[in-house]
């Protein structure tokens, strides 16, 4: 009968029966998250899904479709994987403060904290820091687990308090501390020595020949400091290192640094903002390496979003962050895995 029932669609009565508390609960949570958007002054918006780009990182990866014009002309259009690009623009054109729950797609990703379409939640301040959007997202963490009456977030056997003051930890000391690598000796000017990080990670983590220096990086990333953030309390991991500044500005106090900061519960990564880049030519040179390594790596590019990169140069001072609605609501009802909080789970994971 077990069997039976796990192997049953998403929409038998008695599937959907099992996940109603933890839907019911993700009401409760958006309802709490607009109400405290509405009390601070923001306005909400809804972005295009469709795209020019959906979004230039080296291992992101989007679905494509085509479109026909009425002159039967086609073109090549990617669902986003993120609203940012678009919500940059309104930036450029005035707004000051903005956020959208928008959907969003990730080709390659599956799991039990992965889906291919999923809702990110992503706000921006104009004419703010980072340290705003931060403290936004600690408030915005706690009043999920309060809509929701839960004491504790527990994951893998992992547990957090999210209305513990939080845990602050740059990178360079999570990398000392779990690692015992000193990360920053590996910088200069900005760029990663992949033979320095290779030489102080090789008793970490499996090195091969192709991997860069963002691979390395990765690597003791995700199997020797994510494991550790989040323990007891939500862990804002902050001051990425220059080489994964994305879309983040470089710290004007350590140029081997970015404005970039994580969040992270019971060893979840639930955000990721920055001190926005407002730099169009250093944006295009990023985008466009990670295009090259994009292309060395999978044999595919995405054209760059020529309206974006003009709008960068025009933005205002600001800061944003995408946090992993999903991912939230999961912690915040207590379910196991990502699928058992969206209505309709995608077809290729029911």
């Amino acid at each position: 009968m077990a069997e039976n029932h796990q192997l049953s669609p998403w929409w038998s009565p008695a599937r959907h029966a099992d996940v109603r508390p933890f839907l019911a609960a993700r009401g409760a949570i958006t309802r709490a998250t607009r109400a405290w958007f509405g009390e601070q002054g923001f306005t909400e918006v809804e972005t295009g899904i469709l795209q020019v780009s959906p979004g230039n990182e080296t291992h992101l990866h989007a679905p494509r479709t085509e479109l026909n014009r009425a002159d039967g002309a086609r073109a090549i259009r990617y669902l986003r994987t993120s609203p940012e690009f678009a919500a940059k623009k309104l930036l450029a054109a005035g707004e000051q403060k903005i956020f959208e729950f928008a959907r969003v797609f990730r080709d390659r990703e599956r799991g039990d904290l992965h889906l291919p379409e999923f809702t990110m939640l992503e706000w921006y301040r104009a004419n703010a820091g980072y340290d705003a959007v931060m403290a936004d997202s600690i408030v915005i963490i706690a009043h999920a687990a309060q809509a929701t009456g839960i004491g504790q977030f527990s994951f893998r056997g992992r547990i957090a308090d999210p209305f513990a003051e939080p845990e602050l930890m740059t990178v360079a000391a999570a990398f000392e501390r779990f690692a015992g690598i000193d990360l920053l000796a590996t910088i200069a000017d900005g760029n990663g020595n992949r033979a320095r990080l290779a030489a102080a990670a090789r008793e970490r983590v499996r090195i091969t020949d192709d991997d860069t220096w963002s691979d390395i990086f990765s690597k003791v990333l995700v199997e020797h400091i994510e494991p550790n953030l989040g323990q007891g309390r939500l862990t804002v991991l902050f001051e990425y290192p220059a080489p994964e500044a994305a879309l983040a500005r470089t710290a004007t106090s350590d140029p081997r640094v970015a404005e970039r900061f994580e969040i992270y519960a019971c060893g979840v990564e639930l955000a990721n903002g920055f001190g926005e880049l407002t730099d169009a030519a250093e944006q295009r040179h990023r985008f466009t390496a990670a295009m090259d390594e994009k292309q060395r790596r999978y044999g595919e590019r995405y054209p760059l979003d020529e309206e974006f990169l003009a709008a960068v140069g025009k933005m205002p001072d600001a800061s944003g962050v995408a946090l992993g609605f999903d991912r939230l609501v999961m912690l915040a009802s207590g379910a196991l895995r990502i699928d058992q909080v969206v209505w309709t789970p995608p077809a290729d994971v029911t």
